[in-house]
């Protein structure tokens, strides 16, 4: 069944979400974006749900946020309250802006991965640090309409937040592999055998459905991006396999949730106790190329949360 990784709170807050405009203290404010097969668990203090609007639409739904180990950490149920998005149906654009206006500094996001290499076995975690986006027609920027930006993206997740999430994976006694090429399909169907061959060929080790644009958007709002993939099947270009099961996938995913709630928990307690300034904090300082007054001509309802420090800098 359809599960999330924090209980639903007694506390339900509207629009209730810091100023971003500020300047950002050294605290650390964990995002956590999951996917399915995380079950439903109170491991959240002082937990809030808080629901944000968004200049870009309906986030995937309301915002899960408290603490753990002293830590803040935010989560959205990326497919929603009972899975109810399609992996196209995402408001991917939505939920990263959400996520910054609630004030979050990094974001982890965990989801379910097909294997595409023999080593990365069902039941394992990897720790992915490159992707190749096959994904069509979904919302890929923030930014157009007068503003634009092009960010760097050769390198697309944080090494730092990358590395303390894996730590974090094999405390929790998971079998981590740390780095893998991540291909991110279109779906909602699985590969063909010949698609599952061809991605094999091009350097792919795992393979999603929800992986673009977020990291391309997570990127564009200067927030650091880790992605850790619970591994439930080997895609079908095995040929002694049969065809990808969604049972045995899902079988999968509740088998490794204990697994993916104590890599939370394992995460707050690796954090430095405060955060160091990361390069991805500022990447919009080179990235957009129009006018800076144009932020504030036809940027200013939209990009208030994504670009909003740019904004103390431009002329009143």
């Amino acid at each position: 069944m359809p599960v999330s990784l924090f209980r639903h709170p007694e506390v339900r807050l509207e629009n209730t979400v810091p100023d971003t405009t500020t300047k950002p203290d050294a605290r650390w404010h964990i995002g956590v974006i999951g996917g399915s097969g995380l079950y439903e668990h109170g491991v959240l203090e002082e937990a809030q749900e808080i629901r944000v609007a968004s200049a870009f639409g309906e986030p995937s739904g309301p915002i899960t946020t408290g603490y753990v180990g002293g830590v803040r950490f935010s989560f959205i149920a990326r497919h929603g309250t009972g899975h109810r998005l399609a992996p196209s149906e995402i408001n991917y654009r939505a939920n990263i802006d959400a996520l910054k206006r609630c004030g979050v500094t990094d974001v982890l996001a965990i989801s379910a991965i097909g294997s595409l290499a023999e080593e990365m076995a069902p039941g394992d975690f990897v720790v992915v640090d490159q992707l190749i986006d096959r994904t069509l027609g979904r919302e890929r920027s923030f930014f157009g309409e007068g503003v634009v930006a092009h960010v760097p993206l050769a390198d697309p997740v944080c090494p730092r937040l990358s590395q303390l999430a894996g730590a974090a994976a094999d405390k929790a006694g998971a079998r981590v592999h740390t780095g893998g090429t991540y291909v991110a399909i279109e779906g909602p169907q699985f590969s063909t055998r010949a698609e599952s061959h061809m991605y094999r060929q091009w350097g792919g080790q795992v393979i999603g459905m929800t992986a673009m644009p977020e990291a391309r958007l997570a990127r564009e709002a200067e927030l650091p991006y880790a992605l850790v993939g619970m591994v439930t099947d080997y895609d079908c270009w095995r040929e002694s396999n049969a065809d990808v099961d969604i049972a045995e996938i899902l079988k999968v995913m509740h088998a490794n949730a204990d697994k993916a709630r104590a890599l939370i928990a394992g995460l707050a307690g690796l954090l430095p106790e405060t955060r160091p300034a990361s390069p991805i904090d500022t990447v919009l300082d080179t990235a957009i190329v129009s006018a800076r007054e144009n932020l504030r001509k036809s940027g200013a309802a939209r990009l208030d949360a994504v670009a909003g420090r740019l904004f103390q800098t431009l002329p009143d």
